[in-house]
């Protein structure tokens, strides 16, 4: 991978208008030819780019150019190109084509199978049906039951293994809350 600022024209065009760097300083630094900076700073390339402040996206530092600048045989140094992305955990509702649709009330009858505990707001959200739907497939009411096989949501690639386990972990913290409120009205009743 090439190690060239972000917007290599853009840049070296901030740079001849905001340095006093030479025109082999910009050209190496932004992987060009000395001659296209020189046109640049005649006004004949790059003409309609607007400049692109290296300092601002972090790729260089004023003090790298004023390093730079006072030293014309040091090169510039770019700052990491390691650019942060950040992993916001949302989902996106993403299209599902018709030969996938019934996958959602088959994974919901698998859910309702394999792990009761969950409750039918927690199933319709990992599943991405309505809570209406989970609760008739439940009740065996949903209109295309018979027709339904179930099928492991995970591994139908509906929501990962973590999303399986938060929802249980969750589903008996509530369970051993709601125990615990039991047992505190059974004592509250018999004293």
């Amino acid at each position: 991978m090439s190690n060239a600022p972000l917007m290599p024209m853009a840049t070296a065009v901030w740079l001849v208008e905001n340095t006093t760097l030479t025109f082999k300083q910009i050209a190496d630094f932004c992987q060009l030819h000395e001659v296209e900076i020189q046109g640049i700073a005649d006004g004949e390339v790059a003409k309609g780019i607007k400049a692109y402040n290296p300092i601002i996206s972090g790729q260089l530092s004023r003090e790298e150019i004023e390093l730079s600048s006072k030293d014309e045989n040091r090169p510039l140094q770019i700052k990491s190109r390691d650019i942060e992305i950040s992993n916001s955990e949302k989902k996106i509702k993403k299209y599902v084509p018709l030969s996938k649709r019934q996958d959602k009330p088959d994974s919901a009858l698998w859910l309702i199978r394999q792990h009761n505990l969950l409750k039918d707001s927690q199933i319709a959200r990992l599943v991405g049906i309505t809570k209406n739907s989970v609760t008739s497939i439940r009740n065996k009411s949903y209109w295309n039951y018979n027709n339904l096989n179930p099928k492991d949501p995970v591994a139908l690639n509906l929501f990962t293994q973590k999303d399986l386990l938060g929802a249980i972990e969750k589903a008996e913290r509530r369970i051993k809350r709601e125990r615990k409120q039991n047992v505190k009205k059974e004592s509250n009743l018999t004293s």
